[in-house]
């Protein structure tokens, strides 16, 4: 099971506006299989959940350990996993970690509250964040070796370092 894929499922979630059921069919669209799953309840509580991650972000952006592992912790008490072993012949063992028959939202919840708990215990609770650049808050899941990436995407790093250099130049300009 890829734990790391999973936390990422929450930053995209964090990500994603959740306004629609087009806004959840999109956040999904990876997803096909889950799509004709969709009922009308699972919007409200993906729109919950959405609000519910952005504070474990934003708290290990701000490097703050101890409320990233209470956060998902209050997360895990919230919303409990209940994984089972699945699979099709003695090669395909693997971990579900939501029921067979769970509805979309509760999936979704299971997986990315799991993530984000495997992620902190495996990689630590610095390694979620919220995007550096002064323009976007996008979330961002750091798997960099040493831990050092600042930016949600290679566009909005560009973006931020093309700025900090015209603003040195123009301050070298001036001087």
């Amino acid at each position: 099971m890829d734990f790391v894929r999973y936390a990422d499922l929450a930053a995209n979630l964090v990500n994603s506006p959740m306004d629609t059921q087009s806004d959840l069919a999109d956040y999904l669209s990876r997803r096909q299989w889950l799509l004709r799953r969709v009922e009308e309840r699972d919007l409200p509580v993906m729109k919950r959940l959405r609000r519910e991650l952005r504070p474990v972000f934003e708290a290990s952006s701000a490097g703050d350990e101890e409320l990233v592992v209470s956060l998902v912790n209050a997360l895990l008490s919230k919303h409990p996993v209940s994984p089972h072993i699945a699979g099709h012949d003695s090669s395909t063992w693997h971990l579900h970690v939501a029921e067979r028959g769970s509805s979309v939202s509760a999936l979704m919840t299971a997986e990315c509250v799991m993530g984000l708990a495997m992620l902190v215990v495996d990689f630590g609770p610095t390694r979620l964040g919220v995007c550096s650049s002064d323009k976007c808050d996008n979330a961002f899941i750091d798997t960099s070796p040493n831990s050092s990436r600042r930016y949600c995407s290679d566009r909005c790093s560009s973006r931020a370092n093309v700025a900090a250099y015209r603003a040195r130049r123009k301050a070298e300009a001036r001087a």
